[in-house]
């Protein structure tokens, strides 16, 4: 979904640079040596065995059943591997089910970018901003801090944004290829989606972003609306709205029955889904792995790691370096008269709109960088609705259900962890910040093709765990 680029970059009062812990980076093996390494026994992991060989796999374990996880066992099966999706709560129970719901490849962009300088370190600890970050020390929140700063310069946004394009062109087809295979749940095309200003100028900075993207390769079909044609198409906007994006081509989904329609799928097709088994860890045997739930033991040739912010603990011990941070969203559901018409996102405000079809609307937004296991914030909720309320009409806030926060998570550079780790039988598939329903179906897809074949496609080159 849309939501506020982190603006991190003068959030942290690390050491300076010079005294920063060294990170020493490693360029990744060539993909095609990375997933070959299974059929030779050339385990660089620590929990590696010497002289041990995987052919293609015809079990695999993966641990974690949102929209990412399940869409990989999803499509490891359509390459004839057995699977086993093990699922610490339930499937959806995580950052899937409070998603807005979007499908919105024009606007899968790096989180990284050169207007993140903008936020002053003020915004970012105050609770009403919308992007916040609660003070604590945390060392491995600095590093990634400073990490992220590193990747908000023109250049490297460019190099981001044409990984993101290779793979939002593909985004829709992989969704397409969900449902001839009998994943029942619908995607719903929108045609138009708005995106709402409360003036011109407001609009100008995101024109501006969407041409940038364009020049790297995106396709992004748009015009600029004034008001009054947005309220045509959307009359819940109040007449605080000035402007307008109408944006073409992209789709929606109600994301709590698409995971869990997904979860039928996987088991129509003879996989299991293993609830409340909390996954301890992972072993390498040499010629499978293990495994560790709380319900016992799951055996398999190889493992996918797609839990989302708690990634990095599982895969940490197979070589990945990169952190993971959890970057939490917050939403809620609200009654709205006159069944509001298609998603909207008030770009000015970091808000997302989402009409669910039963005369609700989800509302999403915010960015907080903050512990997973952290309750909901009272405070954050009542800035979204603070931000909203000018820019829309006829909503009950008062009456709002389902509020809840989960957390997306996010890498420094912005881009997924899709491939294999220093053992050739452990591989992740994790790592997309706001861009997990979205990608999660194409990243299964191409790890799927990669896991199966021995060859990575050209597209997850640059998304390597270990880089």
């Amino acid at each position: 979904m849309p939501g506020p680029r982190l603006g991190l970059c003068r959030a942290t009062t690390p050491a300076p640079a010079q005294s920063a812990p060294r990170t020493v980076r490693r360029a990744p093996p060539p993909a095609h040596d990375a997933y070959a390494a299974r059929d030779t026994g050339e385990s660089g992991g620590s929990q590696g065995k010497e002289n041990a060989t995987v052919s293609t796999p015809r079990s695999a374990v993966v641990v974690g059943a949102g929209i990412v996880g399940l869409a990989t066992a999803w499509a490891l099966q359509s390459r004839g591997v057995e699977v086993t999706v093990a699922e610490r709560r339930r499937p959806a129970a995580g950052a899937s089910w409070g998603n807005a719901g979007w499908l919105t490849p024009a606007l899968a962009m790096p989180l990284p970018e050169p207007a993140a300088l903008r936020y002053g370190v003020r915004s970012l600890v105050t609770p009403t901003s919308p992007v916040y970050i609660p003070p604590r020390a945390d060392p491995r929140l600095a590093r990634f801090l400073l990490s992220f700063t590193r990747h908000c310069t023109p250049r490297r946004w460019r190099v981001l944004a044409t990984t993101f394009a290779a793979l939002n062109r593909q985004a829709l087809a992989a969704y397409d290829d969900l449902a001839a295979g009998g994943v029942q749940e619908p995607t719903v095309p929108v045609d138009p989606m708005l995106l709402a200003f409360g003036t011109a100028a407001e609009r100008a900075g995101m024109v501006e972003e969407l041409e940038h993207a364009r020049a790297a390769g995106y396709e992004i079909p748009y015009e600029t609306i004034d008001g009054d044609r947005a309220r045509f198409l959307e009359p819940v906007l109040s007449d605080a709205v000035g402007a307008g994006i109408a944006l073409h081509g992209q789709r929606r989904l109600n994301p709590g029955n698409f995971v869990r329609a997904l979860a039928d799928a996987v088991r129509e097709r003879g996989g299991k889904v293993v609830e409340q088994a909390d996954v301890s860890g992972i072993r390498d045997l040499g010629t499978g792995v293990a495994v560790g739930t709380s319900q016992g033991d799951l055996r398999a040739d190889v493992a996918v790691v797609s839990t989302g912010t708690w990634l990095n603990r599982l895969v940490r011990p197979f070589g990945v370096r990169v952190p993971v941070q959890s970057g939490r969203g917050y939403s809620f559901s609200v009654p709205a008269a006159g069944a509001p018409a298609r998603p909207t996102y008030l770009a000015g405000q970091k808000v997302v709109c989402t009409p669910l079809g039963d005369g609700r609307v989800r509302v999403a937004g915010m960015m907080e960088l903050a512990p997973p296991e952290r309750p909901v914030d009272p405070r954050r909720i009542q800035a979204i609705i603070a931000a909203a309320r000018p820019l829309l009409r006829d909503v009950d806030w008062d009456a709002r259900t389902d509020e809840w926060v989960g957390s997306r998570p996010c890498t420094a550079d912005g881009l997924p962890l899709v491939g294999p780790t220093a053992s050739p039988r452990v591989y992740v598939n994790g790592g997309h910040g706001m861009w997990g329903v979205a990608l999660g179906p194409l990243t299964g897809r191409l790890l799927a093709d990669a896991i199966a074949t021995g060859t990575a496609p050209a597209e997850l080159a640059a998304l390597h765990p270990l880089r």
